[in-house]
């Protein structure tokens, strides 16, 4: 069958570039040409007179055709009219595919990379190019792209696979459309394979655009290459493609050019799993994953936009102006450990190896009568075998650990172990919940897990990657059902007497934490050894921190760092993924067993200890008594919160820091200060000043609620907070757009002059946080909010604290959000509240109430819900879901379902 172009109105289909090319075929074609049919916008620059930066080479998987790239061919476009470097696109229907010439001749993955050379030779495209490719065209423009060194400037790719382990079998979906009987009827005989295909958009897609896809396929006759290309899918080493595959991933792990990886991590076909593969061969490759995005990525989320961005960011390696390696740049020398400029975190586990005092007490009872505690010496003996037993089998510098084990001895132990061989730990606590916990962990795709039966048995349920490592030695039945290879008994034989690897440098990365989730998937915040050791040296000298300190840490992210600070730390009886099940007899009990004198908490705790006050004894009241230093952690919490836990340690300074997962300390503010700063006239709540060198700038709102001002420190200004530290993270794991969004129109990124000060290649970084607040005359930090929070009306942007604060101080309004409904620009404000009598359902407050809470702040509302509880968080049960909260809100004022938000 002939080639033809496309017939008009396919949705989001520009006619004017569709092409047809006729092309000298090569190996099984040899002699005879082949006609393409394709998209191609360089006709169309040329008439424009725009020159090109070069080309990107888009090449479509099965069973779909060009019209996958359509919105990069137009996007393109669009970008190179309105003055962005110009990509000429030329996007191919494969032979027997989309609207190209039906062979019918079996064209295996070998013939297909001769083929796509054979075009782009016909077209004279001789660079720079940069390929594009998903599913099998993934593989076919990576073949193209391994043999024409000459041209390639770059690779770009979305979900695909080009290497498949031997011994695992080929994804569920492609095995039942590749089994016997099953392969012509369901592939070639009906439109199942791409039905199913096209199932796979996540949201569901439009269908004028489904049949669109299913235009060049309307017959049987048109659809016998979708057949042959699940045919052709190398299952194993026997298989006619499986050596051209090899010959492909295996050159691919050479290549020294900019890469782009842009990922479904919903896709039941490629996985996460391929993606880790690719990762491993292209190192230093861009990597962002679409959060709910699925196998047709391009149709799911604005990968164009996201194309476009990288293009532009890589433009002068892409164009060979930077002729440096994008290899060596990615993998930057770790100091050596003589000349490091700085204290590595083990370093407190050295300086104590041999002294006999406690340096860790665990108070969850896990079977035992008394509190478990653990000397320094016992502590650095441990590490050291885990460390070296890690080392005896097979985890080497950069490979990932996720730790599925509860706060305590061991979790130290194993943390300090993995730090000391350069092994990257991945923590992602059960605070998360099952969804969360295991969107993490896949998204890291460890290399190996370590966990406690429980977190073993949801690894091996929800098919976690990595090698396990059971925390307990288990019978042979049960490990061998969980899939555990060792367990740390085993690691601690294995690592007796055994030498320790070089230690990391101060670059090499060292943690993978991850956020919240509280606006949003977690993320994984990427930090390095330096940043780590920043940390604890910003903590150190901001509380006056020493060995004979103690630390009492109901805050899962601080409840490590006693050992790095060289003091003793214990972690009170609770359930850290629950804070609020921690009680004020808990902490009276840990620090007795610790004589700690600094007490770390998050928000959701404070509410608990403080509601179980009831229960202290006087023997617990004086060991609270002798606690001098008190952080609330997690969470900015309010003068009257911070005061009643205030009252239990009544010798303590209370403070309340302001940070985040990307930077655990930015500012800090004690009880005093916040009390000082109550008779000022500004919303929100006070934070107080950077801490050490941090420092904090402002990026004004505009109208449309938009951080678009430049970041500067004028007070009184509303916007996003801009922020730097040394032990500001390094980066997001494996979410490149984040990663550019967080420093876009920073000060560095930006190249802007601070204070007078231009800065320079390794200066301080900065990240936009997502919260908006103001700086006072005093340099003082006042949050207001969340960006996603900020409610634009008509008169401009709201920023909800304030209200919320108002709102909060009337009788009977335990806590209170304030939301926006209505249409996007014309948002009117809505207060939904929590009431300490506790409503036995949600809906319209009483009018007595609802006059109270109007009149107690100057923000107009157009009504006032209530509920029994306002919902938060997963990990602190602190920060109110006011996104959540608005949905409901409108759905529920508009006649919906009053049930709970």
């Amino acid at each position: 069958m002939e080639a033809q172009l496309p017939p008009s109105g396919l949705p989001g289909l520009d006619p004017r570039f569709s092409r047809l090319a006729t092309v000298p075929g090569r190996g099984i074609d040899a002699g005879r040409s082949r006609v393409w049919h394709h998209l191609d916008t360089g006709p169309h620059l040329s008439e424009l007179g725009i020159m090109t930066a070069g080309t990107i080479l888009a090449v479509h998987g099965n069973p779909t055709w060009s019209y996958l790239w359509r919105r990069i061919v137009s996007d393109s476009v669009r970008a190179a009219e309105a003055g962005r470097p110009a990509w000429r696109v030329v996007a191919v229907d494969q032979l027997d595919m989309g609207f190209s010439e039906r062979t019918g001749l079996h064209r295996p993955l070998a013939q297909r990379v001769s083929d796509l050379a054979a075009f782009t030779e016909a077209l004279a495209l001789d660079g720079p190019v940069v390929t594009l490719g998903h599913d099998w065209g993934g593989v076919v423009s990576l073949g193209w792209a391994v043999d024409h060194a000459a041209s390639l400037a770059g690779v770009m790719m979305l979900n695909t696979a080009i290497h498949h382990p031997e011994g695992v079998p080929i994804p569920a979906p492609l095995r039942l459309a590749g089994a016997r009987g099953v392969l012509a009827a369901s592939t070639v005989g009906t439109t199942a394979f791409l039905d199913t295909t096209l199932a796979l958009a996540s949201p569901a897609l439009d269908p004028a655009v489904k049949d669109a896809y299913h235009a060049p396929y309307r017959t049987a006759a048109r659809r016998g290459a979708i057949g042959g290309f699940v045919a052709d899918i190398p299952v194993d080493s026997r298989h006619e493609s499986f050596a051209e595959l090899e010959r492909i991933s295996s050159a691919v792990a050479r290549l020294d050019v900019p890469a782009l990886m842009l990922w479904g991590p919903k896709d039941p076909i490629f996985s996460d799993r391929y993606l880790d593969d690719l990762v491993d061969r292209l190192p230093h490759a861009d990597v962002h994953r679409f959060e709910g995005a699925s196998h047709l990525v391009a149709e799911d989320r604005p990968y164009a936009d996201a194309v476009l961005d990288w293009l532009d960011d890589n433009g002068a390696r892409l164009s060979g102006l930077d002729t440096s390696s994008p290899r060596d740049a990615a993998a930057q020398p770790s100091a050596s450990p003589d000349d490091a400029p700085f204290v590595p975190l083990w370093r407190g586990l050295d300086e104590r190896r041999t002294d006999e005092a406690i340096a860790v007490i665990d108070m969850a009872p896990r079977g035992r009568d008394t509190p478990l505690r653990v000397s320094w010496r016992q502590l650095d003996d441990r590490v050291r075998r885990i460390a070296s037993g890690l080392h005896r089998i097979g985890v080497r510098k950069g490979h990932r650990v996720s730790l599925l084990v509860q706060p305590g001895p061991t979790l130290t132990a194993v943390i300090y172990a993995c730090l000391r061989i350069g092994a990257v730990v991945v923590v992602a606590d059960a605070g998360l919940g099952v969804k969360g916990l295991t969107r993490a962990v896949r998204g890291s795709w460890p290399d190996f897990v370590i966990g406690e039966a429980l977190g073993l048995t949801a690894a091996r349920a929800l098919g976690w990657p990595g090698v396990r490592i059971s925390a307990a030695r288990l019978p042979r039945a049960s490990a061998r059902a969980l899939g555990v290879s060792y367990s740390l008994a085993d690691l601690v034989e294995r690592g007796t007497d055994a030498p320790i690897p070089a230690p990391p440098g101060p670059d090499d990365e060292a943690a993978i934490l991850f956020t919240s989730g509280s606006t949003g998937p977690a993320k994984g915040v990427g930090y390095t050894h330096g940043q780590l050791s920043a940390l604890r040296d910003t903590l150190a000298g901001h509380f006056d921190i020493t060995a004979d300190t103690g630390l009492v840490t109901g805050f899962a992210p601080f409840a490590l760092l006693g050992p790095a600070l060289g003091t003793h730390s214990v972690t009170p009886d609770m359930d850290v993924s629950a804070p609020r099940t921690l009680t004020a007899t808990a902490v009276a009990a840990a620090v007795r067993a610790s004589e700690g004198r600094i007490v770390f908490l998050s928000p959701a705790a404070i509410l608990n200890v403080v509601a179980t006050a009831e229960a202290l004894t006087a023997s617990d009241r004086e060991a609270l008594s002798r606690v001098r230093t008190f952080l609330s952690t997690g969470a900015p919490i309010g003068e009257q919160l911070l005061a009643s836990a205030s009252a239990l340690m009544p010798n303590a300074t209370p403070h309340t820091p302001y940070g985040m997962t990307e930077c655990l300390l930015v500012t800090d503010v004690t009880l005093d200060e916040i009390r000082a700063a109550a008779d000022a006239p500004d919303h929100g709540v006070c934070v107080g000043r950077p801490i050490g060198s941090n420092r904090v700038l402002v990026s004004a709102l505009d109208a449309a609620g938009r951080a678009t001002g430049e970041p500067s420190d004028e007070p009184g200004v509303l916007g996003e907070f801009v922020i730097s530290a040394p032990h500001l993270k390094d980066h997001y794991d494996r979410l490149w757009l984040t990663d550019r969004q967080a420093e876009r129109g920073t000060p560095s990124e930006a190249g802007r002059t601070i204070d007078g000060e231009s800065p320079e290649p390794g200066d301080a970084r900065w990240h936009r946080t997502g919260d908006v607040g103001h700086l006072d005359a005093e340099g003082r930090v006042w949050v207001e909010g969340r960006l996603p929070h900020v409610i634009v009306a008509a008169d401009g942007p709201i920023a909800p604290v304030g209200a919320e604060q108002d709102v909060e101080r009337v009788a009977d309004v335990r806590r209170a959000a304030v939301v926006g409904v209505g249409p996007e620009g014309l948002r009117q404000a809505v207060a939904v509240v929590e009431t300490t009598s506790t409503a036995k359902r949600p809906g319209l407050a009483s009018p007595e109430l609802a006059r109270a809470i109007r009149s107690s702040t100057s923000l107009p509302l157009v009504a006032v819900l209530v509920v029994p509880q306002l919902p938060t968080d997963i990990r602190h049960n602190s920060k109110i879901d006011r996104s959540r909260l608005s949905t409901w809100a409108e759905r529920t004022l508009s006649g919906g379902t009053t049930t709970a938000p």
